[in-house]
């Protein structure tokens, strides 16, 4: 896919979190954690990095993007949801020597995934704000959205 093809529909992707962002910013669950704030990393297949902070307070979405970007990277790195490939790593599946990342690094926690936007296109997105499980939907809604115009 062309790179303005692509800004064009993260961009959009952008858009799509925003608003799927505040519905869940009504849970109380949620707004413990992040009080309105959250981040997404988006890595493409050739490095490309994309991202974005929402919410209004820059220590927060800080923390929030670190954590994003460790889950968009690791899901570049393996192919494999965060959470999945803990599963694969310490489930038997795999030697956990053979894991390319260093099993201190890795993250653990549900919100990174890849999401195809087409044929070509494969993006390892990673989103932290929310419980992991919110993070995941939030994500998957908004793709829903936007590669359904595509």
């Amino acid at each position: 896919m062309d790179s303005t093809k692509l800004d064009k529909i993260v961009t959009s992707l952008f858009a799509a979190l925003e608003e799927e962002i505040s519905t869940y910013r009504s849970s109380p669950d949620d707004w413990k954690i992040s009080e309105g704030n959250a981040a997404v990393c988006i890595i493409t297949e050739t490095g490309r990095i994309y991202g974005k902070v929402f919410g209004n307070d820059r220590l927060k979405q800080r923390k929030f993007f670190s954590i994003a970007w460790q889950k968009a990277s690791q899901v570049w790195i393996t192919g494999h949801k965060t959470g999945d490939y803990e599963k694969i790593v310490f489930g038997g599946e795999m030697n956990p020597e053979d894991s390319p990342i260093a099993l201190p690094d890795l993250i653990g926690w549900i919100g990174g995934q890849p999401i195809r936007i087409d044929s070509d296109t494969l993006l390892s997105v990673g989103f932290s704000g929310f419980r992991g499980f919110n993070d995941i939907e939030i994500v998957k809604k908004a793709a829903q959205k936007v590669v359904h115009n595509v």
